[in-house]
């Protein structure tokens, strides 16, 4: 009975288990493209999860999200000076010890911008910064078209990249602006039925967590990145991107803490500063790198990276909310 009612207490935790363990053997099912269009739903997802964050968000709120600079700059800093650095500290010891096309691919990593969904989504799981994270992931997304390409340039060499803008302006304003502008104008009229049913409304962001995580599995098995590349190399890579995620949570939780952060600032800083987008990764790469035949192999450490970083800050996110449910009840 106890361990039932451990497994109750972290049902999210143990649903991460299970969709990761359905992605393995229907990965046709829950595919980008695949049986049920999952990364459909999990727009829908989104969108609902960022709609409710309108509704629930006061202006006041909202205007406190986009004036503080000091958050502002340490995550931006995290994403575009921390890790660029790692690759400038380590690049002899990737490309000496890995195929030079995996080693660009942690470079890749490295240089792309925030998430914008999980982002949010850890952000409100673990009671942080809500209009923060929404800020600063959004920023995020718009200054890696410029400076993804630029980096990648300074380390890599390439040159000719060409990224549409406002197309990623457009993407990023339908994914959150648009249905967060819509929670607000609705706020008035359903604020109350939302405070009413806050049991569910509260849950509602990890279950499209869920979805997402299952349907980045389920690309990554699809996609065979399990088993196009020697076991040792793909254990490695996992032990590297699991490393660079631990080291970059805590040490941002560390430098959060001698900002003198509070806590809802911590959580934002960490869930926005230690994430890297697979969404916009891909399609970005394809453009960077064009008919590369080595695409596959650049693309493998942020493939694999995702999942884990989902998985681990979720992990974070509940504990996280744990301890702003303590602090709440301390007064």
């Amino acid at each position: 009975m106890n361990v039932l009612a451990k497994l109750k207490k972290e049902w999210f935790l143990v649903g991460m288990v299970i969709a990761i363990a359905l992605a393995t053997v229907t990965p046709n099912i829950g595919r980008s493209g695949g049986v049920i269009h999952l990364e459909q739903l999990t727009g829908l997802g989104v969108a609902i999860v960022f709609f409710l964050h309108g509704l629930g968000l006061s202006p006041q709120a909202i205007k406190a999200g986009l004036t503080n600079w000091r958050l502002h700059i340490f995550i931006q800093l995290a994403t575009y000076a921390l890790y660029p650095l790692l690759w400038v500290v380590f690049d002899g010891a990737f490309l000496a010890y890995m195929p030079s096309a995996l080693a660009f691919g942690f470079c890749y990593l490295f240089a792309l911008p925030s998430t914008i969904s999980s982002s949010v989504a850890m952000t409100s799981v673990g009671k942080g910064n809500v209009p923060g994270a929404i800020f600063n992931a959004s920023l995020s997304s718009i200054l890696g078209v410029f400076i993804t390409p630029l980096l990648i340039q300074l380390f890599m060499g390439f040159e000719g990249v060409e990224l549409d803008l406002m197309a990623s302006v457009m993407s990023i304003s339908k994914l959150l602006l648009l249905p967060m502008i819509v929670g607000q104008v609705l706020r008035p009229y359903l604020i109350a039925w939302v405070e009413k049913h806050k049991a569910v409304t509260n849950k509602i962001d990890k279950y499209v967590i869920l979805m997402i995580v299952y349907n980045a599995f389920c690309d990554s098995v699809a996609n065979g990145i399990w088993h196009e590349f020697s076991v040792g190399l793909l254990a490695s890579s996992i032990a590297i991107c699991f490393v660079v995620l631990l080291v970059m949570v805590h040490l941002i939780q560390m430098a959060a803490k001698l900002a003198k952060f509070n806590l809802p600032d911590e959580v934002a800083a960490v869930f926005c500063g230690t994430k890297k987008t697979l969404a916009a990764g891909v399609p970005m790469a394809k453009v960077i790198f064009g008919a590369d035949p080595n695409l596959g192999m650049i693309l493998l450490p942020i493939m694999l990276y995702h999942p884990i970083q989902i998985f681990y800050c979720a992990i974070q996110a509940n504990r996280y909310a744990r301890k702003s449910k303590s602090a709440a009840a301390l007064g």
